[in-house]
């Protein structure tokens, strides 16, 4: 299974802000930092904000950070809630556009595999995928003698 982009964004927002910890930040910072649309992760931001993953305030002073401890934010809910459980399938929303759906195993086994997907997220939190948030916040800064196993800057 592929994440769509939304759900990938959502989750490197909540990464950033995790290992921010109490810095305010912005969302210019996030784009920058990922190289992504600036417009794109506002409206991630904003449906964050809608869910409460984060806070955000607007203006000269504004800024985003997480609205909960990473703790608390679970990996399958946060996908769930941005939009990931969508079907995997076309047959899974409308059994009428497969000619074989009355007999088709397909589908079963691939909403098993599925549930199984997000079983194991909804156990993970965003705190249990911070392993090494020092370097993983270095690398997000920018240096990269924190991370001597990368030898320079992944490529975006």
């Amino acid at each position: 299974m592929r994440l769509k982009k939304h759900s990938d964004y959502a989750l490197r927002v909540l990464i950033f802000l995790a290992l921010r910890k109490v810095e305010v930040t912005t969302i210019k910072d996030i784009a920058q930092v990922f190289d992504i649309s600036h417009n794109h992760l506002m409206k991630v931001v904003q449906g964050l904000g809608q869910l409460g993953h984060v806070k955000t305030v607007r203006g000269h002073k504004g800024g985003i950070w997480l609205g909960r401890p990473a703790n608390e934010i679970y990996l399958g809910a946060v996908l769930r809630q941005v939009g990931e459980e969508n079907e995997l399938a076309e047959c899974f929303a409308d059994p009428s556009l497969c000619r074989l759906d009355a007999l088709c195993r397909l589908k079963h086994v691939l909403f098993q595999a599925h549930e199984a997907f997000f079983k194991v997220l909804d156990q993970v939190s965003l705190a249990d995928i911070l392993d090494q948030p020092a370097a993983m916040k270095a690398l997000l800064d920018g240096d990269f003698s924190q991370a001597p196993f990368l030898a320079k800057p992944l490529a975006g």
